[in-house]
């Protein structure tokens, strides 16, 4: 006979541990759930103090605003256990900023070992894993499930930390980024794992902190790829990156106070970036910082580079800034800045890019730097501020433009361009490149 021991939290929550590992928190029939917006939070499983090691447990937790398991000032190490939530946040922010109502929570010097096991979470604001402030999780050989809206896969704020080590993760709500940090930023560190975003709003990679991928397989198909807002980081080592919606990867700062600063910073190197709508990589109200190295490249929307004001930020000083470094890169597409906004282009190591250059003159500034071995083919009229080693080692004759009958504008007031003399030049296939 199973022996149970209820325990009554707040008058709302009831806890239940049975001899057979399993722990399940529900609310009672005759309460409503819970309106505060307080960020205090409970589990169904909760560890405050000592080391812990669990194995093939049963953890649920349907009462809003409770955790499934939730760990401070303490280590739990849970093996090859079941970990589902089902209950609905009282507060959106305090979901995000402090990881109320997650499946699982490490907070305030907790420390959570998980591998081996599934996470589930359906209700609103139900994140699978959470670590908050001093919170850290390591895990590995994971399946996580959200499908609530904010149901992020894996999330930190306030500088928790996550290790992930083959984690599969699958979102299904609205604003449900698979791999997100938010206010205070944090730190995640994954590596392998397939990832799959399906809601509206709901990149595959959101970072408000430092955020580190490795051989994974990310797609997101409501939303953008990654997105990084604030003086924050990407960098993705041999994974494919896929979005489907509103553009590839976006660098913004959206003024709402969940992120410092205004310079982001994307590294990719290896493996593919698969594009579908608007430009592959956008600034907006901040400066972006992209370097991108022996990546396939599919900008199949046809719209390479942007960066322009948006809706964030204050008119008239909200534009984008963007470097963008290439190295032994096959790219095309089309590169667009608004009369604020200003671009920088780099192409190394063997780059080539097809397509235009401002075409409709609109940019504060855009400058492209070729070295000794990139070239561009350009598919439209383009006016560039700098053009710098157009000469190429011959140092009198373009070598690395093909032109194909179209006209490349410079800058004859840039000093950058001082090397070109203000002259005219012809280019292979067809065009020239002139003075403007």
């Amino acid at each position: 006979m199973k022996k149970c021991i209820k325990l009554v939290l707040l008058s709302v929550v009831i806890l239940t541990a049975c001899s057979k590992g399993v722990y399940i928190a529900s609310e009672e029939s005759n309460n409503s759930s819970s309106t505060s917006s307080s960020a205090t939070s409970s589990g169904a499983y909760e560890l405050t103090s000592g080391a812990v090691s669990l194995d093939k447990q049963s953890f649920s937790s349907s009462a809003d605003d409770v955790s499934a398991v939730k760990v401070s000032g303490a280590t739990l190490t849970l093996t090859n256990s079941t970990i589902s939530s089902s209950g609905n946040t009282s507060s959106q922010d305090n979901s995000s900023f402090y990881g109320l109502n997650a499946a699982v929570l490490a907070t305030t010097g907790g420390t959570i070992n998980l591998s081996s096991s599934t996470v589930t979470s359906t209700g609103a604001g139900a994140n699978g894993v959470f670590a908050y402030g001093t919170g850290k999780c390591t895990l590995e050989n994971l399946t996580v499930k959200c499908t609530g809206a904010a149901g992020h896969g894996i999330m930190c704020s306030g500088g928790g930390t996550i290790t992930a080590t083959n984690v599969n993760m699958t979102t299904a709500g609205s604003n449900s980024g698979a791999i997100a940090t938010d206010r205070g930023s944090g730190t995640i560190t994954v590596t392998g794992g397939t990832v799959v975003t399906t809601g509206t709003d709901s990149p595959g990679i959101y970072s408000t902190g430092k955020i580190t991928v490795t051989g994974a397989h990310i797609t997101a198909t409501g939303s953008e790829a990654a997105v990084i807002e604030g003086a924050n980081s990407i960098a993705l080592t041999n994974t494919y990156l896929s979005g489907a919606k509103k553009r590839g990867v976006m660098i913004y700062q959206s003024m709402s106070g969940d992120a410092e600063g205004k310079t982001g910073t994307f590294t990719m190197t290896g493996d593919t970036l698969v594009n579908t709508i608007g430009p592959t990589f956008y600034v907006t109200n901040s400066t972006g910082i992209v370097t991108v190295s022996n990546v396939i490249i599919n900008s199949k929307s046809g719209e390479l580079l942007k960066a322009s004001a948006d809706s964030w930020g204050t008119s008239g000083s909200n534009e984008g800034t963007l470097t963008f470094t290439a190295n032994n890169e096959k790219l095309s597409g089309s590169v667009v800045a608004d009369a604020i906004s200003t671009i920088s282009i780099n192409l190394n190591s063997s780059s080539a890019l097809s397509g235009v250059i401002n075409n409709a003159k609109t940019a504060k500034s855009l400058s492209l730097t070729l070295d000794a071995t990139s070239t561009w083919n350009v598919t439209a009229d383009s006016y560039l501020t700098d053009l710098v080693g157009a000469l190429g080692t011959s140092g009198s004759t373009i070598s690395n433009i093909t032109g194909n009958g179209y006209t490349v504008y410079y800058s004859s007031s840039s000093s950058s361009n001082s090397y070109l003399g203000g002259k005219t030049y012809s280019l292979t296939g067809g065009g020239y490149l002139k003075p403007y």
